[in-house]
């Protein structure tokens, strides 16, 4: 019998505008023209009401004086001072309190994190009723309730309350004493900086001693050990000296010290205690995430909880904490805008309000605004993204 031999026949090939790589190149292609139209109808509808009310654009204005005070800045800042020096005072006052309230939110919301999986009952009902309080009521009405109800209902300058470490507090603020370094002080930053760089060196050591020999080195001892140990030796050959001038009160103020305005004080310590509170859900989440059987496998090797929690469960649970940790920290830098309802002169408050008012240039104003904190967003991730791939588990 002869064999019938078929020939394979091609399927048809669909017309080239039912191609899916076609069509998807075509929508891009189509968005793409639509977002470049969209921004150069806005650009030159701007330019247009602008040219018609005959106002000007550009930065020359940042070089003109500001003519207008401050009530708290890191550097001289008076009415002869420009508008780039007023825009300047506002980032370092937003950075200065983001960067406070990303570390102590960190820690706050680790430890209340942790607490609330304690087995010990009042321990974890109290740092659960903490968390759902303070989560479901907005960070505005808590910021005006730590300003208004917390300290402008302080005492007045002459009673003001004694904290430890000579500290006071009264209505006008939080006065805490002022470190004053001596000049030989510098070669004490020095030797800080070098242990702990030589710090970071021995931890990446260990790390590759454990994958290779199994063997633990007690790097956390060394460490500190070597940090302490250079720090001090240095501080006794150097001759440095760190005297602190306390805040001395007088007739009707205080002198010496630094004085920590209500209004900084207010905005840190409700964004801490805010963002602290999902800090420590996303903690407890993660904590939740690692097996159960690695918290049995550190058991069955002898490891006490405080060992089994730090080197087993949160070195695991690090890699589902940091993503929403890093929105987190987004999310209170961005959320220190909200000083301008209490007065604290971070950027939006000093140059969107006050700058935008007196000269005008909206589009400008709002650009620069715009690009901080795009920047602070993107510099943030970066970091946090960075962090993720050092931690991540690699698998073999």
């Amino acid at each position: 019998m002869a064999a019938i031999e078929t020939e394979r026949q091609e399927p048809p090939r669909p017309a080239f505008y039912n191609d899916p790589v076609v069509r998807g190149l075509f929508y891009q292609f189509v968005v793409g023209a639509l977002v470049i139209a969209f921004i150069f109808w806005i650009v030159q509808n701007a330019a247009v009401n602008l040219a018609a009310q005959n106002k000007t654009t550009g930065f020359d204005f940042l070089w003109k004086t500001a003519g207008f005070g401050i009530s708290f800045s890191l550097f001289p800042f008076d009415r002869t001072s420009f508008y780039w020096e007023a825009f300047l005072v506002g980032l370092t006052n937003t950075l200065l309190v983001a960067v406070i309230g990303v570390i102590l939110a960190t820690l706050l919301g680790f430890t209340i994190g942790i607490a609330r999986l304690s087995s010990n009952w009042i321990i974890a009902r109290l740092a659960t009723v903490y968390i759902e309080t303070i989560r479901n009521i907005p960070l505005l009405l808590q910021l005006f309730f730590w300003y208004f109800a917390v300290l402008k209902a302080m005492p007045a300058v002459r009673d003001s309350l004694a904290l430890p470490f000579d500290m006071f507090i009264n209505q006008r603020g939080l006065y805490v004493p002022k470190p004053l370094p001596d000049e030989q002080f510098f070669w004490v930053y020095i030797a800080l900086a070098l242990a702990l760089a030589a710090s970071v060196m021995i931890s990446r050591w260990a790390k590759r001693q454990l994958e290779a020999t199994g063997q633990r080195f007690p790097v956390f001892i060394v460490s500190a050990a070597i940090i302490v140990g250079l720090t001090a030796v240095v501080w006794i050959v150097s001759g440095a000296s760190m005297d602190f001038d306390p805040p001395v009160l007088n007739r009707f103020n205080f002198r010496g010290g630094i004085e920590l305005p209500p209004e900084f004080v207010a905005l840190a310590f409700g964004l801490v205690i805010y963002t602290a509170a999902f800090i420590a859900e996303t903690v407890r989440g993660g904590i939740l995430a690692v097996s159960h059987g690695q918290t049995e496998a550190a058991q069955s090797l002898g490891l006490k909880d405080g060992d089994r929690l730090r080197l087993v469960i949160v070195p695991q649970a690090m890699r589902v904490i940091i993503p929403p940790l890093t929105s987190q920290y987004l999310n209170l830098t961005k959320n220190s805008s909200l000083g301008a309802a209490i007065g604290y002169p971070e950027l939006v408050n000093v140059f969107t309000g006050t700058t935008l008012n007196q000269t005008g240039r909206a589009i400008e104003v709002i650009a620069l605004t715009m690009a901080v904190y795009l920047t602070f967003s993107l510099t943030t991730s970066a970091v946090m993204n960075w962090y993720n791939a050092r931690v991540a588990l690699v698998e073999r």
